[in-house]
This record gives C-alpha cells, sequence and structure tokens, in this order.
C-alpha cells in the first residue's frame, strides 16, 4: 500500500484531480489484452515530461516502482503493475504538434491514437505506414515502446523503421533527447533504437519524431483461396520472386477459415484451406498490372477461387474476413493464448503442419493466420480454462511451438514483445552473454530497478519454461 504522504507529494505534481487511489479506479488499470490483473497501489494522469521527471525522483527516493501505461492493449503484460506502485498514464499527452510537409516527419505526444495519426497526415497527403490491429485504439507511445508491425511491413517495415527522434523520461528523472529530424545521423550510441522496444523499461516517451511517406495514389485489394497451405505459402514466395512486394499479405488457415464460416455470412467455399488477401499500392496504373501478374503467378498452386476489389467498399468486405477471425475464435473455447511467432517465410507450412502435430498431441484446438509476406504467424492456443488440465496443455502447447519456431530459424516475438507472458521462455532464444548485456543496460539505466520492473527478464531462480 502507498503511504498517504506520497499520495500528496503525486498530487503536488499533477494535480489532485490527476491521481486516483480510489479501486474502482485501479481496477480500470489493473489489466491489458492478457487479461491477467495486478492492482496499483495509485493512478497518476500526467501532463508534460517535466510532470513524469519529478514522479520518477519521487520513486527512487522512495523505492516506488513506476509502470507506464498508453492504451493497455498489449499481449504479453507490458503494462501490467506486477508489483503493485503507481502506473503512469500517458493519454493526456495527446497532441500532433506538427506536420512538417516539406521534410517529411512529424512530432507527436505518446498518447496519440494510431489511425488518429493515420488520418491526420494522410489529409494532406503523406502517409504512416504500421498498422497494428490496434490502431483504432493503441496509442504511439505504446506502438514505440512495442516496436508494433501490422500487416503493411512486409512492404514498408515496422514501426522502429519510422522513429528518427525521441524525448525521453529516463527512470532517474532526467529528460533527454535522441536522434533528431534528419534521416542520417551517427553522433554517439544509437539511443532511438535501444528505446523502441524496449517496452517502458529503459524510459518513459513523451516525444516521437516520425518520419513519413507520400501517399500512395491507389490500392487493389485481392482475396485469393487455395486448396491447401502449402499452396498459399507457395503463392507468397513466388509473388515476391516475381518482384512484386504486396503492400499486405495476410493469411488465414484451414482452422481460422472454419471459424469465420461459423460465425458469419461470408461466402467462403468448403474446399478452401488457406486463404490469402493480397493488397498492392502505387501508381494506377501499376498496380493494375501488377495484380494481374499476381494472379496468373498464383493460378497453378492451387486456387479456388479469386475476389478482386474494385472499389473501395469492395475492399473493405474482404477485409471483413479477416476482421472477423478475432471475434469468431471463441466460438471455440472462452479462453485464447494468442503468439506472435515469425518463422522465415518459405518455412510458414512447416511450421502450420508442426502446430497441427502439436494441437493433435495435446488435444487442443489452435488456429493460426498472421502476415505471411514476413512469416509473422499468430498462433491461437484455445481452451477454456475452467476445464482441469486445460492450462497444462496450453502451456505444454505453447512451449513446445515456441521450441519448433526455433528450429525453424524463427523467433518466440514478432510484434508483442516479451512482458511478462513470454519472460519464462527467453532462455529458449537468446544466450545467456547476450541477456546478460541486456540485464546490465537496464541496471546502469534503472539501477534501483524502479521503471518497469519484472518485465522482460526474470530473476535467475523463475528464469524456467513454461508458465503463463
Amino acid at each position: 500500500m502507498i503511504e498517504p504522504r506520497i499520495v500528496k507529494s503525486l498530487e503536488e505534481i499533477v494535480g489532485a484531480e490527476n491521481v486516483t487511489t480510489d479501486r474502482a479506479d485501479l481496477i480500470c488499470y489493473s489489466y491489458d489484452a492478457t487479461q491477467q490483473k495486478f492492482l496499483p497501489d495509485a493512478v497518476v494522469h500526467v501532463g508534460s515530461a517535466e510532470e513524469i521527471a519529478k514522479i520518477m525522483r519521487l520513486a527512487n527516493i522512495e523505492k516506488v516502482p513506476v509502470f507506464p501505461r498508453g492504451a493497455g492493449s498489449g499481449f504479453t503484460g507490458g503494462s501490467l503493475p506486477t508489483e503493485g506502485g503507481i502506473v503512469v498514464v500517458t493519454r493526456r499527452l495527446e497532441r500532433i504538434l506538427r506536420i512538417d510537409e516539406e521534410n517529411l516527419v512529424a512530432e507527436v505526444e505518446p498518447g496519440v491514437v494510431t489511425e488518429d495519426f493515420q488520418k491526420a497526415v494522410e489529409k494532406v497527403g503523406l502517409f504512416y505506414p504500421p498498422d497494428p490491429a490496434s490502431l483504432k485504439f493503441s496509442t504511439l507511445g505504446g506502438n514505440v515502446a512495442e516496436c508494433a508491425g501490422g500487416p503493411r511491413c512486409v512492404k514498408y517495415g515496422v514501426t522502429k523503421d519510422y522513429i528518427l527522434g525521441l524525448e525521453v523520461v529516463t527512470p532517474q528523472g532526467d529528460i533527454i533527447r535522441t536522434g533528431g529530424e534528419t534521416m542520417k545521423g551517427v553522433v554517439g550510441y544509437d539511443l532511438t533504437k535501444l528505446m523502441v522496444g524496449s517496452e517502458g523499461t529503459l524510459g518513459i516517451i513523451t516525444k516521437i519524431v516520425i518520419k513519413l511517406l507520400p501517399l500512395p495514389e491507389a490500392k487493389k485489394t485481392m482475396l485469393v483461396l487455395f486448396d491447401s497451405i502449402d499452396g498459399a505459402a507457395k503463392g507468397v514466395s513466388a509473388i515476391i520472386r516475381g518482384k512484386i512486394i504486396p503492400t499486405t499479405l495476410e493469411f488465414m488457415d484451414a482452422m481460422t477459415i472454419d471459424c469465420v464460416r461459423k460465425a458469419t455470412d461470408l461466402d467462403l467455399p468448403e474446399e478452401a484451406k488457406a486463404v490469402l488477401i493480397i493488397e498492392v499500392d502505387g501508381e494506377k496504373d501499376l498496380i493494375e498490372r501488377q495484380a494481374e501478374k499476381i494472379l496468373e503467378i498464383v493460378q497453378p498452386l492451387g486456387v479456388v477461387g479469386t475476389r478482386v476489389a474494385t472499389n473501395n467498399a469492395e475492399s473493405e468486405d474482404i477485409w471483413k474476413v479477416r476482421r472477423s477471425v478475432s471475434a469468431s475464435l471463441r466460438r471455440v473455447n472462452p479462453d485464447k493464448f494468442n503468439e506472435d511467432i515469425c518463422v522465415p517465410r518459405s518455412r510458414v507450412p512447416d511450421m502450420i503442419r508442426a502446430i497441427e502435430g502439436i494441437a493433435k498431441r495435446h488435444q487442443v484446438p489452435i488456429v493460426n493466420f498472421g502476415h505471411a509476406g514476413d512469416g509473422n504467424i499468430h498462433v491461437n492456443v484455445m481452451i477454456d480454462k475452467a476445464v482441469a488440465g486445460e492450462m497444462e496443455k496450453a502451456d505444454k502447447a505453447i512451449e513446445e511451438i515456441f521450441a519448433e519456431t526455433l528450429k525453424l530459424g524463427g523467433t518466440m516475438s514478432g510484434e508483442h514483445g516479451i512482458g511478462i507472458t513470454k519472460a519464462p521462455y527467453i532462455p529458449m532464444e537468446l544466450d545467456p552473454a547476450a541477456v546478460a548485456y541486456m540485464k546490465a543496460i537496464k541496471r546502469a539505466l534503472d539501477p534501483q530497478n524502479i521503471l518497469n520492473p519484472g518485465k522482460i527478464f526474470l530473476e535467475a531462480e523463475k528464469t524456467v519454461v513454461g508458465g503463463h
């Protein structure tokens, strides 16, 4: 329980109206998309970097942990207040400070919602490509902290590829600027890249300088149905070998398609065992030619149907197939563990077959979909926690999925981060020397382990594979 005098100090920093210790309010900041719950002692809604700096200095003096939080939409528990303490919410920092149309950069605060920013830059003919599935409510600060991806990253890259500079409050309460507004800059260590993807363990982001692109003239969306996952995977490789890099290459496996059929009235024929949603963008004449070439390339690979959008409404209809997936999964089982493994794109069919074997061995349904263009598979282990033994099955299945992923040259997290849910598995992927190096960086910047403790790395005695 946090002492009243510390609460009083917080109120002096940000105003009493921006601090709460009321239990009902605390519950709202106790969970994220993992549905795990940890109750904080206090929640503070900050309005400036200076306020955050004062809070961090106070927290170091009082030895109270601080947990930064944006929209709380993460899938690995990165923002959860696992040790009580103070949750620092950045949603009040929600200004788009400027959009520089000459130099193709923008400066924003971390509480700006991703989709709102995309719409703002598109109004002036510019483009911010990273598009996590949570873009309608996730914030740019959270996207940077997790290095979010999304369907468009096969062509355009992920969040880190668009971050030129940051303003950051350090764990000890300093305010620093990293990077800048130029496309080049090699003065000192690249602290910007260090902060991106650090999951709020090395600093709290208060401003973001973002690189923008010109908005593509047009886009073309296609849905292609295959009679096997192998055909779909071969189609992905064949398209890229054909010197076309689509904006998106999304896939769904047979079980995912079955879920969508049962939950919606979307027309997906029974012989379809895999789906690719392919989108290209650029000059109108070019994308028409690319679309024709793509359909020619995939035709011999077991295609059982195609749908090509001729306008935005038809494009939206195609994307409804993909967007209906998450809601349809609950028909399989009420509880979901969503892992975001990534393998070389040519190994996707091998990975899907391995997952099918794991599902059969442990008798748990596993539904797969994701970003085929970069081998990023969203593996959904579906169980009913109320049934005895189901959690143990899920833990064993997930451990085996990670092991198979690494065997195929992949990684156990493509875009969701590590947080707390994947921390026990880190020794499977990173060697001890690399982990020690990372921990040394954390200790140097946060010697008292005040900022977002317990994330990414567990204590040695707790670093045991298994357990969700």
